[in-house]
């Protein structure tokens, strides 16, 4: 979508929602970009910001929350206008009435109302999901799929497509190099937009286990399993390490306890959380969860590298952990969910 009046591509009544959102997904962005990949370096070291809003539904008003929490943040009109913005959400099943599993529909459209308002040139959403070969049946199945037809909203299959090489600028996992999607080079600024969820591997999913998805299937396999094999904390690290997204919007309103990032249960911790810096957010996140960050080994590492993980190192705006913290359900015999408790 972009910030005019008029939608990018205007689409005969005869053509499906599915052949629609592939040939906006396909044509709408165009033009080359200046995302920067490997900038691994400098981020370890500086305090961190991060917003926490109180939100008890998916009816609030989304584009509100969030552009109070750009504010709150310094993200303004100067840094986004003319700014072509990826968003990247977390699909993972094609379950509409189970809002637990994946990024919820209304936090997508409020975050491209947000940044349409403060200018962006153009908003797409880009994934590959990962448990489904088929990202447009999750698409279309977690309800998602509604709300980009009807607002016009590009989206983009990451899991087809052409690929450029980056040297592995993370170097904790035994890929030498790692291939990213070539549409990255086509935004400005990318948003991991990721469900806050308990992990039966990782321990916890949130902005930078969500990262995953941006790694195109055809290359890394399903539920991309090269990168499990690679091992699963020092992948994420590594893709973070690569790829810098500017920003993290996570949805925890309804989020997932025990046996995630699929099997678990819906738990309501009525939060939204965000900020630049994707270690601190996930670090917010995981003490909002009851989770000590530095028990989880992607975040320890990332610690001093690309972002700071203690309370210290981190300023909270908005409400504060304490005031929202929601345990979450973990389960003993899940090695990864083992002893992390704060």
């Amino acid at each position: 979508m972009t910030n005019n009046d008029e939608p990018a591509i205007k689409t005969p009544t005869s053509w499906t929602r599915r052949k629609f959102l592939k040939i906006i997904g396909a044509g709408s962005v165009a033009a080359v970009g200046g995302i920067l990949l490997g900038r691994f370096a400098g981020h370890g070291d500086a305090k961190a910001a991060t917003f926490i809003a109180s939100v008890s539904s998916y009816d609030s008003e989304m584009r509100k929350i969030l552009l109070s929490g750009f504010q709150q943040l310094g993200i303004s009109s100067k840094e986004i206008k003319g700014k072509r913005i990826l968003l990247k959400p977390n699909l993972v099943e094609p379950r509409q009435h189970l809002e637990h599993i994946n990024t919820h529909p209304l936090v997508i459209r409020g975050a491209v109302e947000a940044f349409l308002s403060l200018g962006a040139a153009e908003v797409f959403v880009a994934e590959g999901a990962g448990h489904r070969r088929d990202s447009l049946i999750v698409l279309d199945e977690s309800g998602l799929a509604d709300v980009l037809y009807e607002d016009r909203i590009p989206f983009v299959d990451l899991n087809g497509s052409s690929v450029i090489r980056v040297q592995n600028q993370g170097q904790t996992s035994r890929l030498e190099y790692l291939y990213f999607p070539e549409e990255l080079l086509k935004a400005d600024i990318i948003v991991s937009i990721a469900k806050m969820k308990t992990h039966h591997w990782a321990g916890v999913t949130l902005s930078m286990k969500n990262m995953f998805g941006i790694m195109p299937g055809l290359v890394y396999g399903w539920p991309k399993n090269v990168l499990h094999w690679a091992g699963i904390h020092q992948s994420i690290f590594d893709i973070n390490a690569t790829l810098t997204p500017q920003l993290a919007i996570v949805d925890g309103i309804v989020g997932m306890e025990g046996d995630g990032p699929i099997m678990g249960e819906p738990v309501r911790a009525n939060v939204i959380v965000i900020g630049r810096n994707l270690p601190a957010v996930d670090a917010t996140c995981a003490r909002i969860m009851g989770i000590d960050p530095g028990k989880i080994p992607y975040l320890n590492h990332a610690a001093g590298k690309l972002g700071p993980i203690e309370e210290e190192g981190i300023e909270q705006r908005g409400e504060t952990i304490r005031a929202v913290r929601k345990n979450f359900k973990l389960i003993d015999s899940i090695p990864a969910q083992q002893g992390i408790r704060m």
